[in-house]
């Protein structure tokens, strides 16, 4: 059993205000703070591999990941907002084989999983939320996922 680690980029400016195209928009303030302390808040996973959508956000995201890690990033497009989710989770599945491996996508990838396992059964521990910067920790096993739990995001506290 390994883990894929799901994670929604951190906070970025906000789109309304964002002139340039989307895919370049970058994170906030809060969300350099979220990115900076990523590392020591999904703890010490050794991952095979850092995936990431190529949007501007969730580059800087793992960017703190990566170098705390020692590891590239793969920008990759099935990521990327709008792709398809199912595609994504396959990729993933497979990638994730031996060792875990974290990816960072945005909330609409992340929901569309998350729907597609909650029908398929599969027991989430957590809101079915997608906060900017949390994640989800999918354990996976012989090409499927056996559960899931949430992790909310760096600097936030349970209620």
């Amino acid at each position: 059993m390994t883990s894929i680690y799901l994670i929604r980029h951190a906070e970025s400016l906000k789109r309304s205000t964002w002139t340039e195209p989307d895919h370049l928009r970058p994170l906030s303030t809060t969300g350099f703070r979220q990115a900076e302390a990523l590392p020591e808040h999904l703890g010490e996973p050794a991952f095979a591999r850092l995936l990431t959508s190529p949007y501007v956000r969730c580059v800087q995201t793992f960017e703190p990941l990566a170098e705390a890690r020692e590891t590239q990033l793969e920008p990759v497009d099935w990521l990327a907002e709008g792709a398809p989710a199912s595609i994504a989770l396959e990729l993933l599945l497979e990638l994730a084989d031996e060792a875990p491996v974290a990816a960072c996508t945005h909330g609409d990838i992340l929901v569309d999983t998350l729907t597609y396992l909650e029908a398929a059964r599969v027991p989430l521990e957590g809101p079915l939320e997608s906060e900017k910067g949390s994640a989800w920790i999918l354990d996976v096993g012989a090409g499927s996922v056996a559960g899931g739990r949430y992790l909310r995001p760096p600097g936030t506290t349970e209620d």
